[in-house]
């Protein structure tokens, strides 16, 4: 008679899944035990939990199907908790086991006895502690369902002894995802076409909802003479192939974007969790789409809000709206959006003489030299800031990183996922120097597995983006500092392929190599510390902050720090 541990794998398997993420542990046994003897299940030994979580996020987000990691009891599924709450704020599917302590010990304060059915309730859409064998396989398919409809996290707590315990139904059950099409109603699709075709200047905000939508929101844009921003999310499914892209807005955005919706008297939200209400226009007439009708009027106060998928009902309203002969609105906002690009693009050139080098060189160079099919996995902080600003997206590139959660370390970690579910697609990690050290063992699991991961390392000696922080609130700099090692040497050590540059001049020759490596590389560029990412709109507090900052710095004997940002911002400026 088939136990529970292999009852689960046997439904894994009939699912598809021929891979699971995670760490061995004595209460996990029942489980791994049961991989070993399928042998269609491939395990994926990871250095750290939270990675095994991050890397299935990335496998869930690249590839739309269902990703599995487990953990075994106490602090190893606990390390889990990081990268299932990225995995459900990203609204991915990822099934979860987190192992107990044996059923006759919980209540009595255990060798690493915690309440796992309790600390990941708010990291998940479905989680339920199995404490009976009779409970399965109903409630695996149950969290498998969960997983796939609500494309979010499902946990099942299970102790060792359980797992181990005989099945009396050892069925294996598909899930087939369920496809229905979610239109707004009829009266509901009229209304928002009054409303856009009354209104002369309408600008598109799109999100990661348009995904799958993308010839259908050109459409829209074309028909409305609308310009379309594109929130970080949105970037991966609208930039790419788009007359009407005028950028990205918000804190990472720039000019161009942020104009765009500042000068509508209409915005048509498509997709967008969005979440910084200063960015979106005062005024405007707004109406948003999306699937999940809590989210309506969430970041911003509503004229309309329609539940419905991005496509089909963009498809829907395309009928209903009156094509706008008047472009002013579009050609000033593309205009504008040349302008604004040419601006960057003329801050992404090589650091003169033997200064640090511009972050925004290396992200150009990565962008021109990489494939067409890559996948692009960005550390929060400065590095989603260059990666935002100088990756061009094709229809077949993808970004992923930690947009909503917004954990660091992410970068190297979802490059594991990714690289595991797409082994013949280049994947490249632009992580930051302390995002790196934070999970510096995962170059391990690279060479473990022999994953060709690109991992570059933006070095800039610093908590970057927590600098900027700090600058613009008026604080002086304190805490940020980092005293970096040669990463190229230690990568070397773990038997990785790598290069350290610290001068433009050498950067393209290092870039190309370290990407046409046959297998997993890192290239350690040292960078600009001082580098400002502007944003789109600056204000009053901002001013204020930073001449606060400026005068506290000469004021704690720390003058040279303000010599060394103008010098590496002067060609911003003026």
């Amino acid at each position: 008679m088939a136990n529970v541990a292999e009852n689960i794998v046997k439904t894994l398997h009939a699912n598809g899944i021929d891979r699971v993420y995670g760490i061995p542990g004595d209460s996990l046994n029942g489980f791994t035990d049961a991989l070993r003897k399928d042998g269609t299940i491939r395990w994926v030994h990871v250095r750290h939990e939270e990675s095994a979580a991050f890397a299935a996020a990335a496998d869930a987000a690249t590839t739309g199907e269902l990703a599995v990691v487990a953990g075994s009891c106490g602090p190893g599924n606990l390390h889990l908790i990081n990268g299932l709450y990225d995995a459900n704020r990203s609204r991915v599917p990822v099934l979860a086991i987190a192992a107990h302590i044996p059923t006759t010990e919980i209540g009595t304060g255990y060798f690493q006895e915690t309440h796992p059915q309790e600390l990941f309730r708010e990291c998940s859409v479905y989680v339920e502690y199995v404490a009976d064998p009779k409970q399965m396989p109903r409630l695996m398919e149950i969290a498998m369902r969960a997983a796939i409809e609500e494309r979010g996290v499902a946990v099942l707590v299970i102790p060792g002894d359980v797992a181990l315990a005989d099945i009396a139904d050892d069925r294996a059950v598909v899930i087939e995802r369920a496809r229905p099409v979610v239109v707004p109603s009829g009266p509901e699709l009229e209304k928002a076409a009054t409303l856009l075709n009354a209104a002369k200047n309408v600008t598109i905000l799109a999100g990661a909802g348009v995904e799958g939508a993308h010839d259908e929101v050109i459409a829209l844009a074309d028909k409305l003479g609308a310009p379309i921003v594109h929130a970080l999310r949105g970037k991966e499914f609208i930039e790419y192939d788009n007359p009407f892209d005028v950028g990205m807005t918000g804190l990472l955005g720039f000019a161009s974007g942020y104009r765009a919706m500042e000068a509508a008297d209409a915005l048509l939200v498509l997709g967008s969790d969005f979440p910084y209400e200063q960015f979106y226009p005062d005024g405007a007439k707004t109406i948003q789409v999306d699937i999940r009708g809590a989210q309506l009027g969430k970041r911003h106060p509503l004229d309309l809000g329609l539940v419905g998928d991005v496509r089909a009902t963009a498809e829907a309203l395309l009928p209903r709206i009156a094509h706008k002969d008047d472009r002013g609105h579009l050609d000033d906002a593309i205009a504008h959006y040349r302008k604004t690009r040419k601006k960057l693009d003329e801050l992404a050139v090589p650091a003169k003489g033997k200064r640090p080098i511009h972050p925004q060189y290396l992200a150009r160079l990565l962008d021109e030299y990489a494939t067409d099919d890559a996948i692009f996995t960005a550390d929060v902080g400065s590095p989603t800031v260059w990666a935002a600003r100088y990756l061009s997206m094709t229809e077949n590139r993808r970004l992923i990183g930690s947009f909503t959660h917004g954990s660091m370390a992410n970068a190297l970690m979802h490059g594991i996922g990714a690289q595991v579910a797409h082994p013949d697609r280049q994947v490249v990690a632009l992580a930051g120097d302390g995002g790196l050290a934070m999970m510096l063992g995962e170059l391990l699991t690279l060479t473990q597995n022999k994953l060709p991961v690109k991992t570059i390392v933006v070095n800039n000696s610093s908590l970057n983006f927590v600098e900027l922080e700090m600058k613009a609130a008026g604080f002086v700099t304190y805490g940020t500092g980092l005293d970096n090692p040669s990463f190229a040497a230690i990568a070397e050590a773990m038997g990785i392929f790598a290069r350290r540059v610290e001068r433009s001049e050498d950067l393209p020759e290092a870039v190309r190599e370290v990407l046409a490596h046959d297998g997993p590389a890192l290239l350690d560029v040292v960078t600009e510390r001082q580098e400002l990412s502007m944003p789109p709109a600056i204000e009053a507090a901002q001013v204020k902050g930073f001449a606060l900052y400026a005068i506290r710095t000469v004021m704690s004997g720390r003058g040279d720090e303000l010599l060394d940002l103008a010098k590496a911002n002067w060609r911003q400026l003026f």
